[in-house]
């Protein structure tokens, strides 16, 4: 028998949280399409499942790496791509054109290398423009000479104008967006006057409290796997369902006395006579490692709480209270029933690392 861990993936679930999405960014935009961020192997959830189960409905995928754009196309999806990051060197130009990528531009290095390509390359391009996130993107004062490279290059296509909100999931109402909405209409004002070009700036957080920033395209990431992008509202309350159950069982369990310690360093020191489950799941899994005692978990349907420190590939949790749990009992350390945000909460993350650190030793099962 396997090792009683696995992490249960709910399709139709990452489906609906797609839909809603859509949903939400034509409440401004009813023409509004929806990238499928799917970055980091779909954080964590597998980049061709995911694929897989919005192939039919995904307006397009956006992810960071070429050769997964490559991997998607040879799976059969003819959606758009969309490189987050664009390209790195010129070399990347040829592939590119050959699966028919779209690449977002953030530097004048880019550029050149576009202006400098061979024909027949020509690609469409997502113009990143820095409205104060300060990561990627070109700066007010750059866009002159981008005018100028674009207007030189044969190699560039279609041009959509982004940027990438850094507080809109921030408590402070819409000044949270304000500011950077501000300087993104000073900047491209010139452009739209011009010439109608297509825009994308709602991330997970802008769909779901901004409407207003929903335009031709919407890049929903962290929605789309159940998980919240905001600290005062959690998955439940805005209509999303959990996509990732980890889910493992109670391996062993110890009656321990008032005064007796448990795991690495004794961190817990037990008030009262306590009963200790041991889980098949550690850090080695993807659990954080960081997460305190008090962290909840489920163990046959009822909550409960670790115990001390978490393990390379066990951490312990409070039977006290559950006289009907021991051995081979259920556990669920996040997903269906614990929602990933209050797990990550109390581990001083986010749903997003939970996710994403998920190990390749853990079996997935599609549900």
């Amino acid at each position: 028998m396997p090792r009683p861990i696995e992490a249960h993936i709910k399709l139709a679930a990452l489906r609906h949280n797609y839909l809603l999405a859509r949903r939400h960014a034509a409440r401004h935009n009813s023409a509004a399409k929806a990238w499928a961020v799917v970055k980091a192997n779909a954080y964590g959830h597998g980049l061709l499942r995911a694929a897989a189960a919005l192939g039919d409905v995904a307006d397009g995928f956006a992810l960071l790496d070429l050769d997964e754009a490559v991997r998607l196309r040879e799976a059969g999806i003819r959606q758009p791509i969309l490189l987050l990051e664009g390209f790195f060197e010129a070399a990347d130009l040829s592939v590119c054109a050959a699966y028919q990528l779209t690449a977002v531009v953030h530097c004048l290095e880019q550029l050149q290398m576009l202006r400098l390509a061979p024909p027949p390359i020509c690609l469409p391009i997502y113009l990143k423009l820095n409205t104060g996130m300060n990561r990627l993107g070109l700066r007010a004062e750059q866009l002159p000479a981008v005018r100028r490279e674009l207007a030189a290059s044969p190699a560039v296509g279609a041009v959509t104008l982004m940027t990438h909100f850094a507080e809109a999931d921030g408590d402070g109402g819409e000044r949270c967006i304000a500011w950077q909405l501000e300087r993104f209409t000073a900047m491209t004002a010139g452009w739209t006057d011009a010439e109608r070009l297509p825009v994308s700036l709602a991330n997970s957080a802008a769909i779901l409290r901004y409407p207003q920033t929903a335009h031709d395209w919407v890049r929903p990431g962290i929605m789309l796997y159940g998980g919240s992008p905001f600290a005062d509202q959690d998955a439940a309350s805005l209509g999303l369902l959990p996509v990732m159950t980890l889910r493992s069982r109670i391996l062993a369990v110890q009656e321990i006395g008032v005064g007796e310690r448990v795991g690495y360093g004794g961190t817990f020191v037990a008030q009262r006579p306590t009963r200790v489950g041991v889980v098949a799941c550690g850090y080695a899994d993807g659990y954080p490692r960081h997460a305190p005692g008090g962290t909840p978990i489920l163990v046959a349907g009822r909550r409960t709480q670790t115990l001390g420190r978490v393990s390379m590939d066990m951490l312990a949790c409070d039977l006290s209270d559950l006289p009907e749990a021991g051995v081979n009992s259920p556990v669920v350390l996040w997903g269906e029933g614990l929602p990933a945000d209050e797990v990550a909460t109390a581990a001083g993350t986010i749903s997003y690392e939970l996710f994403c650190a998920l190990a390749r030793r853990v079996p997935v099962v599609e549900g």
